[in-house]
């Protein structure tokens, strides 16, 4: 691994009200989950449940072992409570 050379990424989390940001910069050799670990999220939002398929980058899931790229965005997803489907069947209900 190379002692010289960071990458700059992002760890969000986003909540009903606001978002969270957290910047880092890692080793290249970085995973997914370590960099979740480094940001401080999971102490800050102890209820997150970090677990293959709820989590991504740029919109698009990722095992927790994928190693990291430059200006990567990890993405917490929150569990649905409701299907999205379901959802937009009974706001069309109701207009």
């Amino acid at each position: 691994m190379e002692s010289g050379r960071w990458i700059s990424v992002t760890v969000c989390y986003a909540l009903p009200d606001h978002q969270e940001v957290v910047p880092l910069t890692v080793m290249p050799h970085t995973t997914v989950l370590q960099a979740i670990e480094q940001s401080g999220i999971l102490e800050k939002y102890p209820e997150i449940e970090v677990r293959e398929g709820s989590i991504g980058i740029f919109g698009h899931p990722v095992r927790l072992d994928r190693r990291l790229r430059q200006h990567d965005r990890v993405e917490i997803y929150r569990p649905l409570h409701e299907n999205p489907v379901d959802a937009r069947r009974k706001r069309a209900g109701q207009g």
